[in-house]
């Protein structure tokens, strides 16, 4: 995702997302991990043509769903002529970033109907039940459909050590978690969440793994299996999913 609010920043935080990403062993196939639950963003401001990516999405992916996550570097995306069928969006970054299109998004997502979600960009070096706050308040400030996900992003360490960052992750999902009744995924790149991730594999994993292709990348730390594969950033954040669109979801806020 590595959507950083300052633009000032986005080169520095890329390498270190590429770093994060890239690791883990190669699956026997993507086919095995279809309808296998498992327990999650750069490019510049402006409209991204769906039907550019669709085509080689489409055939490459076989039965696994397809998906796209957005913030305000891609603000004028057409959910109307995309291909996806799940769809996660910025809602907030620490205590007080609001992403600015968040809510257009949002409601685009739930026009076209497909299975949308909202994740926040955690900084260990704050409070985690602040950051949790914050985004439960911007996502509650938007309608809210069954199904809906909510993520926990988290690619920074903010100088904390493993087991500082480990248990400021429980505290946020665990938060989360008790006021909406949603288990939260976890996102993250496969070595960050290999280092930092262990004991958190009943949150559903949405890992970013580069250097895979997409499907076929090995669940990092305790977790058994993957939710979501980031396989690509190019030209925009590119995702496939071993769930169906009905299984994300059973996932997401209830009926």
């Amino acid at each position: 995702m590595l959507k950083p609010k300052l633009a000032a920043t986005l080169k520095n935080q890329i390498s270190e997302r590429f770093g994060l990403a890239v690791g883990g062993a190669i699956l026997a196939s993507a086919a095995a991990l279809t309808g296998v639950a498992g327990t999650a963003p750069a490019s510049p401001a402006g409209h991204v043509a769906a039907p550019e990516i669709q085509h080689e999405t489409r055939q490459e992916a076989h039965q696994l769903s397809y998906g796209l996550d957005i913030s305000n570097y891609e603000p004028l995306y057409d959910w109307s002529a995309s291909s996806a069928q799940f769809g996660i969006v910025k809602a907030t970054e620490g205590t007080g970033f609001r992403d600015a299109s968040f809510a257009r998004h949002w409601r685009e997502l739930g026009d076209k109907g497909i299975v949308r979600g909202a994740y926040h960009y955690g900084h260990p070096g704050n409070d985690p039940i602040a950051e949790a706050d914050h985004f439960l308040s911007v996502l509650n400030a938007q309608p809210a459909k069954p199904g809906d996900l909510l993520v926990l992003d988290l690619e920074t360490s903010d100088g904390r050590s493993v087991e500082q960052v480990n248990a400021w992750a429980r505290a946020w999902l665990s938060h989360v978690k008790a006021k909406t009744g949603v288990t939260p995924m976890f996102y993250s790149g496969w070595n960050f969440a290999d280092t930092y991730g262990k004991g958190l594999a009943e949150y559903p994993l949405w890992v970013a793994h580069y250097g895979r292709a997409k499907g076929a990348v090995t669940p990092p730390a305790d977790w058994k299996s993957w939710t979501i594969h980031q396989y690509t950033d190019s030209p925009i954040d590119q995702n496939v999913s071993a769930l169906s669109p009905d299984q994300l979801r059973g996932l997401g806020r209830p009926a």
